[in-house]
């Protein structure tokens, strides 16, 4: 599933890269991103049968909606007669470090474990926690500020990690079916940046807790931005080694108005590693 907001030239190169014919690909555009976005993405994607376009949802930063699109894409696809193994999450401003084919390998190794960074939050992240016990609301197109204090859930640990994530089908299965989950969604819905915490919390304060690998297999360089704590840093033509080293799947992020040299650099890379036999190194289960 690839989320979009904005642009398009950078989610055709995103897609031209990971796209394969025995692959299934969900695409959500931002309502935000507006009818030129949305029609230029929907049109370069008509000709591929196995692409399928998100009814749009306003995504607000910091809101439950980024979690309710993520659940929506996963019970969509559960309902078509599609034939796939995992749900793997992208953002338009994403890149692949790797090829279909060695990405394919590495999840027919992975034996069910399903990645996403966690981390457990009131241990490791007390600075958030604010986030999860006061109540918030998301409005139309922003949140609302902290508003009042409130219990947290009854014997539930709070976890969190980042957006991004590899799941199996049996686990969306499970995240969009079980009753387990109803009680998460219903409390989550009213926290802040919930798409941080949201499916860590679900996932390791139930069943699923021995199947995750606190790993997201994508290259990120989190940076300090004021009250938001961290956010991606963009990548640049000085960071093309640290890529290129990489054991991860994907990197993020990458913007043309601050680099452009970088992405052709990395497409470069891409392709080499697709036409050099072995090139590409054998991934760990570990997550190191």
């Amino acid at each position: 599933m690839i989320l979009v907001h904005r642009f398009p030239e950078q989610f055709k190169r995103l897609f031209n890269a990971i796209y394969d014919a025995d692959n299934c690909y969900l695409i959500h555009i931002d309502r935000k991103a507006g009818n030129a976005i949305h029609e230029e993405v929907s049109a370069f994607l008509k000709p591929y049968a196995n692409v399928f376009v998100l009814n749009s949802q306003n995504v607000v930063w910091g809101g439950y909606s980024m979690v309710q699109a993520e659940l929506d894409g996963m019970k969509f696809l559960l309902s078509q007669e599609l034939n796939w193994d995992y749900f793997i999450n992208l953002s338009g401003q994403d890149f692949p470090l790797r090829s279909q084919k060695i990405i394919r390998e590495f999840l027919g190794r992975s034996k069910g474990k399903n990645f996403i960074k966690v981390a457990d939050q009131k241990k490791k992240r007390p600075d958030t926690m604010n986030r999860v016990e006061y109540y918030f609301e998301e409005l139309e197109d922003k949140m609302s500020l902290q508003q009042f204090r409130r219990k947290y859930m009854d014997n539930v640990t709070p976890y969190i990690g980042g957006q991004w994530m590899i799941l199996t089908r049996d686990c969306c299965t499970f995240l969009c079916n079980s009753t387990e989950v109803k009680k998460f969604e219903e409390y989550y819905k009213n926290t802040l940046i919930a798409d941080e915490s949201f499916f860590q919390t679900v996932l390791m304060n139930t069943s699923y807790q021995g199947v995750i690998i606190d790993d997201d297999k994508r290259a990120i360089v989190w940076i300090p931005d004021g009250d938001i704590k961290l956010r991606p840093k963009t990548f640049t033509h000085s960071d093309y080694k640290f890529l290129s080293l990489s054991d991860c799947l994907f990197a993020r992020k990458f913007d043309d108005n601050i680099d452009k040299e970088i992405i052709g650099e990395m497409q470069k890379y891409y392709h080499i590693a697709l036409n050099t036999k072995e090139k590409e190194s054998i991934l760990s289960l570990s997550g190191k």
